[in-house]
């Protein structure tokens, strides 16, 4: 599903990853760990191409079997809506609009059709406990509501792979702990892979492979 070898990347003077190599399958759910600075959430950046590595050093790094680097922007831009899906610490959902118009925009980005981008987005929401709020705005939910709102949006293109970056860390232990349970079941229902950055104990515990992280690279 993911596989890198020699990912370096440099911000100034500053080297963050010296050297990473990795290989994730398909429907893994892979916890990357480490202290902070150790480069996890610029590993998470790069893989889920939101970022590129040193492009002077020779690297590889494919996703769905389809080779990453060479691509242009364009291309990448497509690639990443189309197969890939984000979730963050800070939900990032935009205030203006409703739980089901947030979940939608990934879609109608994409251009799929509008009856059949919400019909898919009610049924994500409700899948995820939320049919009663798919009309309320961000300011009017809960902040594990707001998360599951922001794992609808991860999905509604059905990507191959979800990136989480700290998804837990701004939640309650409560509602931390359903979150977690939640990506499995959502492993489980959808065949997604999911490869999360995060301090969670639990939740790495819970995770099938950790990957640990120090100074710039994989040490476990």
């Amino acid at each position: 599903m993911i596989t890198g070898k020699n990912i370096h990347k440099q911000y100034g003077e500053v080297q963050v990853l010296k050297g990473v190599d990795l290989h994730i399958k398909q429907g893994e759910i892979v916890a990357i760990v480490g202290p902070s600075g150790a480069g996890k959430t610029t590993l998470l950046q790069i893989l889920g191409t939101l970022d590129k590595p040193e492009s002077d050093i020779p690297y590889e790094l494919s996703i769905n079997n389809t080779v990453i680097k060479g691509l242009k922007d364009k291309e990448i831009s497509a690639f990443r809506n189309q197969h890939i899906g984000f979730i963050f610490q800070f939900h990032q959902l935009l205030p203006e609009f409703t739980a089901l118009e947030n979940v939608c925009i990934p879609a109608f980005i994409a251009k799929r059709p509008k009856a059949e981008v919400e019909k898919r987005a009610k049924e994500l929401l409700d899948f995820l406990g939320l049919s009663h709020r798919i009309h309320h705005k961000p300011n009017e939910l809960s902040g594990g509501e707001q998360q599951r709102v922001a794992v609808a949006r991860a999905l509604i293109n059905n990507p191959s792979v979800i990136f989480a970056d700290e998804p837990s860390g701004n939640l309650d232990s409560n509602s931390a702990e359903n979150l977690h349970e939640l990506f499995f079941k959502l492993r489980d229902e959808f065949g997604q892979t999911f490869v999360l950055v995060t301090h969670n104990k639990e939740l790495a515990e819970m995770a099938d492979r950790t990957l640990k992280m120090k100074d710039g690279v994989i040490v476990e």
